[in-house]
């Protein structure tokens, strides 16, 4: 013991305590925890999660702010039910449990752990282990002697408090039993939460976890009401009126001294990757980078490239960096091998290295990117290298990369799924016992995207009493649950790879995917540990790009990639500027099509402008609208100083870019490149830090010094402020801008194409498979329906004689219908088309259900039959598919007892059930858009369609109608919603403000159809409409399909059919005849039962609103 040993003294330490990472146990965050034990006076706290170190790094953290030390542990409940804490003295103790968790949760799969004594025997070595017993029974009794025999002279029993009756009987019965194992007790505190007030809260993540209600939670609540943390004096006079001795509580303060280990002893050792020829890995990146850097420079590499690659490799080899890069290199140059799309992107895009290597296709010096943006010596973290996969082959990426390093040294980070808005209103209201009705409503009145929870004026807008303790409460905990860990899930692509076995490290668990695993922590916990990341990631557009260039070449023959598309296509720009950008990369959004026709990109460098250009950085610094006056020639371009031309010049003097920030302070104020990232990273978590006011002084006093105006100094300042926390690295820009021009080019060249790819390739994007096809034919692109024998499992193109191909949709998009069945029909099909339906069943093998999807999706125009006769046509078909082979031949050639039904008339569809139906089953209709029925009663209301905006005046006041097609709030835009309505000649975009959506919110969050009343806003090509009044048409949505004047088809009684009756009916089931039996006329499927009773609805139209933020 030291001199200045912060345990000297101490009469308490709580040893057990829970954090919210026990999922659904915990109910306050490690940071509270701590900042509680502060308060209270306590040195150190030990946090023990269930099964897991899931909190233990947010605890290490919290230690450093705090100045309570975090004694790392976990509680392992057995599966014998005996439950321990588990603390490791050491390093070597703490890997061991590491392994022990692993091995647990590799037995039990996703989501828990199985392990038994004989497990804790084997990795029990160094392992402080604390039995947390109920009652002195036999059980514990049996549990003592294990322990004492893994354990020896670290083995412990906790006493608990537990505020039963009896309760001191208890404590001192299991202290006795406890004396008689010669096992040692120690006191604990059981804490669940950091302070009272979080008890209901605790209450209800119990019934979360049970899946009831606080009213049915019974003993399954967690036991006694003060499971808070406690003070040293609280917990002294607690076990001296319940157990007459405090020595208990100066075991808690000996254990603590026992557990040396410390979070911060972890080093982190990333794998060797030795070349072929032996080199060393940073011999062996230089070699590869003069190698290949010609490939990139076939004129030659100029003298300030090759400055830039040697600056770069020296910094990577002071850094021991060359093996992360070379593995980079190495998962490229398989997914190349394999002809897998990728490209590399974010602040890895500002390498020379990178570039030269091929895994970024943006060249940083050319550019004048900052390599000091990606790494720094000044910094001395990880680089991060984001790698962009086609999606649905990145498995084969991830796969190797397990195989390549081997599954002990490799597992995806994780990502914390936690409780949002909506969400936790459900889940605390059901808890509650609020009725489906209720809970329902309140979720709706929730921004998707909100982390602020349900207001009591929301819920008064329901008609609510908001005075009602259960409906207050509800509200009251549903924001405490906000942003609460609910589980683990596998991070998009994040790999953590280690040269010795990462599993000693932090516990790894398998994934819910199949041949995958998962280490507890998430990108958070492992950049504060300082481990390095490798990102695999999935991008939707490359898939898509793969597709098409795959289409154009079987359609067309046209053999491309994306190096091959030409560059700064005029063609490509027009429409780029007209905003025709529908299902492009980036630039497709409701915010990037009204700021096209502005900006009027002619130029590479103008797109990757314009990807940046809408973000929250460049709005909350006020740099979106001098930027576009300026680019109109509405402004005048000046620059105070040459320096800053230099680094402005190609945002027209307005600082869009992270980079352009780092540069005004190098150029202008005398930072070095890597003082210049440290301040990019002080702007970045000043609102969090406040730890910038040191590069403020130092910027604007060497502004000054270099003969800048004080007042311009500090404009400097803010303007970089203003965007410092969300502004863009030019580099992740520049290779997102490549991607959007390339599906840009496809767009406008090969449309037929880019259609067919794009749906295919979803979900993704904003706009749903409707609008998508819709697009296509306003481009003049024919689609044609789902068909039998003309449809593949995906969109296919076929020929037309025209100039674009046409696009047939594929089974994929036949609501429900499975992959397996889809490959049955497409296979069994070949070059023979189908004649009927019982031929298709009889050749695919496929189920009445697979038939039935088919059917709904009207499928079978080909055969001649309409939805409800094909619907008809498989109703009378076997429940079973038929055998494949023999028994089918036979069963084809020969005769067969048929039910004898009576002959009938199927009643037609009508028009608008038609396109109801289609949207059911499909999706999307390609026969008329829902509006185009209501256009008659919305011209009543005087509504006007989308397609007249353009011909009326800006400021003119409009009433307008559309399907709510999608709805954005992005943090930027102070509480404004953005709104994209659809009717059937074209879209319309809302603006809502803040005061409106609060007075509209329900119809803003719920309604389908949507009524507005506001005024047009012109600025150029852009149109807007500022709603002042919202209206919910959504019954009015409702009403297309149904029919009215339908007369029923179907024989009915005579009126003497009682003295006089009819012929035997053959669908009474005593006169039914030996053979199948007869189809059911009134099955809901075949929507027969309108045509019998008039006016009888069917059901509306399923509109499905994308939200985005």
């Amino acid at each position: 013991m030291t001199d200045d040993d912060p345990l000297d003294g101490v009469g308490y330490v709580e040893l057990q305590a829970t954090t919210h990472f026990s999922f659904l146990r915990g109910a306050s965050s490690p940071e509270e925890l701590f900042s509680a034990a502060a308060v209270l006076g306590l040195p150190a706290l030990g946090v023990v999660d269930r099964n897991s170190f899931g909190g233990a790094v947010r605890a290490w953290d919290a230690q450093k702010v705090t100045g309570v030390r975090a004694i790392v542990g976990c509680r392992l409940d057995l599966v014998c039910g005996t439950s321990l804490l588990v603390y490791p003295s050491d390093r070597e103790a703490y890997s061991r449990l590491c392994r022990l968790l692993s091995i647990g949760k590799g037995n039990a799969g996703k989501g828990a752990c199985h392990l038994h004594w004989s497990d804790v025997a084997d990795w029990a070595e160094g392992v402080i282990g604390i039995l947390v017993p109920d009652r002195a029974d036999a059980a514990t009794e049996e549990a003592l002697d294990r322990l004492a025999a893994i354990f020896a002279d670290r083995a412990y029993m906790a006493l608990s408090i537990r505020r039963r009756p009896r309760d001191a009987i208890r404590l001192r019965d299991l202290a006795t039993m406890a004396a008689k194992a010669k096992v040692p007790t120690v006191a604990t505190g059981d804490v669940l939460y950091h302070s009272p007030d979080r008890r209901m809260l605790q209450d209800v993540v119990s019934c979360i976890r049970e899946k009831c209600t606080v009213d049915t939670l019974g003993r399954r609540r967690e036991r006694f009401a003060d499971r808070h943390m406690k003070s040293g004096e609280e917990m002294e006079r607690l076990f001296r009126r319940y157990l007459g001795d405090v020595a208990p509580l100066r075991r808690s303060v000996e254990i603590a001294r026992r557990c040396t280990f410390d979070l911060g002893q972890l080093t982190y050792t990333y794998p060797d990757e030795i070349g072929e020829s032996g080199l060393t890995p940073q011999q062996e990146l230089e070699r590869l980078t003069w190698e290949k850097a010609p490939g990139r420079y076939p004129d030659g590499v100029p003298a300030n490239v090759r400055q830039q690659l040697e600056h770069e490799l020296k910094l990577i080899g002071d850094l021991a960096y060359a093996p992360y890069f070379l593995t980079v290199h190495s998962i490229v140059a398989f997914a190349r091998s394999k002809d897998i799309l990728c490209q590399g992107r974010g602040s890895a895009a500002n390498s020379a290295v990178c570039f030269v290597l091929g895994i970024t296709s943006i060249d940083p010096v050319k550019s004048e990117l900052l390599f000091e943006r990606f790494v720094s010596a000044e910094r001395r973290e990880p680089p991060d290298i984001d790698v962009d996969f086609e999606h649905e082959r990145r498995e084969e990426v991830i796969q190797w990369i397990y195989e390549t390093y081997g599954r002990e040294r490799s597992a995806l980070t994780a990502v914390i799924s936690r409780f949002r808005a909506r969400g936790a209103v459900r889940e605390v209201g059901k808890a509650l016992g609020l009725t489906e009705d209720v809970v329902a409503g309140l979720a709706s009145s929730v921004w998707g995207w909100s982390r602020e929870g349900v207001e009591a004026r929301h819920a008064e807008e329901l008609n609510l009493d908001t005075a009602d303790r259960r409906l207050a409460l509800t509200l009251e905990l549903a924001k405490q649950l906000i942003n609460t860990p609910r589980h683990t899930s596998q991070h998009p692509g994040g790999f953590v790879l280690t040269l010795g076995r990462l599993d000693e490290l932090v516990p790894i668990e398998p994934a819910a995917m199949a041949n995958r695993q998962i280490i507890e922590w998430d990108k958070d916990d492992i950049d504060a540990l300082g481990f390095m990341k490798v990102d695999v990631l999935g991008l939707g557009m490359l898939g898509c790009m793969r597709r098409a260039f795959n289409l154009l070449e079987d359609g067309k023959g046209i053999a491309m990639d994306l190096a091959s598309i030409p560059h700064d296509d005029p063609a490509t720009f027009r429409m780029i500027q007209r905003a025709d950008t529908l299902g492009v990369f980036q630039i497709e959004s409701r915010a990037q099509m009204a700021s096209l026709p502005l900006h009027k990109p002619t130029e590479f460098y103008d797109l990757v402008i314009q990807v940046a250009i809408v973000r929250p950085g460049p709005i909350q610094g006020d740099m979106v609208h001098p930027y576009r006056r300026r680019r109109a020639g509405l402004e005048p371009v000046t620059y105070p100083t040459e320096e800053l031309r230099r680094v402005l010049e190609k945002t027209l003097g307005v600082p869009l870019f992270q980079e352009q920030a780092m540069r005004v302070a190098i150029e202008c104020a005398g930072f070095t490149p890597s003082e210049a990232d440290l301040l990019r990273r002080a702007m970045a978590t000043f609102k969090l830090t406040g730890g910038v006011s040191h590069f403020r002084d130092k910027l604007i006093d060497g502004m000054i010094g270099r003969g800048y105006e004080r007042e311009f100094a500090e404009q400097t300042f803010r303007q970089i402020e203003g965007f410092g926390s969300y502004g863009f690295p030019e580099s992740h820009a520049a290779s997102f801008a490549l991607i959007a021009y390339a599906s840009s080019w496809m767009k406008c060249h090969h449309p037929d194409v880019f259609c067919a790819a794009l749906l295919n390739a979803q979900p993704m994007g904003f706009y749903a498979i409707a609008q998508i096809v819709r697009d296509a034919r306003n481009h003049g692109i024919e689609v044609r329906p789902i068909d039998v024998n003309h449809s593949r499992w995906d969109c296919t193109l076929e020929p037309t004689g025209g100039r674009y191909l046409a696009v047939r949709i594929g089974l994929r998009y036949a609501r429900e219908l499975s992959n397996q069945d889809g490959a049955a029909i497409v296979l069994a099909r070949g070059d023979e088309p189908f004649t009927s339906v019982e031929e298709i069943q009889r050749r695919a093998v496929v189920s009445g259900r697979a038939l039935d999807r088919i059917g709904h999706a009207r499928g079978f125009g080909s055969l001649n039959l309409t939805r409800r006769s094909g619907l008809w046509e498989v109703k009378g078909l076997g429940a079973e598919a038929l055998p494949l082979f023999a028994a089918a031949d036979d069963r084809a050639g020969k005769l067969r007892p048929e039910a004898i039904e009576p002959e009938v008339v199927l009643a037609q569809m009508g028009e608008g059930e038609e396109v109801v139906e289609d949207y059911r089953s499909v999706g999307l209709s390609l026969r008329a858009h829902p509006l185009a029925f209501l256009r008659d009663e919305l011209n009543a209301r005087k509504m006007v369609t989308c397609a007249a905006l353009k011909d009326i005046r800006d400021g003119r006041w409009i009433n307008l109608a559309g399907l709510v097609l999608l709805r954005q709030k992005p943090g930027s835009a102070k509480g404004t919603m953005f709104i994209t309505l659809e009717d059937e000649t074209e879209v319309a975009n809302l603006i809502v403000w803040p005061k409106l959506f609060e007075a509209s919110r329900r119809i803003v969050l719920g309604a389908s159809m949507m009524g507005v009343r506001g005024q047009v806003q012109k600025e150029g090509e852009v149109i807007h409409v500022i709603a002042q009044r919202l209206e919910d048409l959504s019954p009015m949505l409702a009403s297309v399909g149904r029919r009215e004047d339908v007369a029923s088809v179907y024989q009915v009684a005579r009126a003497d059919i009682v003295r006089s009756p009819m012929a035997p009916d053959p669908r009474d089931r005593a006169n039914r005849p030996l053979g199948r039996a007869p189809r059911d006329m009134f099955d809901p499927d075949l929507r027969l039962g309108s045509g019998i009773i008039p006016g009888q609805p069917t059901e509306g139209i399923k509109i499905k609103t994308r939200d985005f933020r």
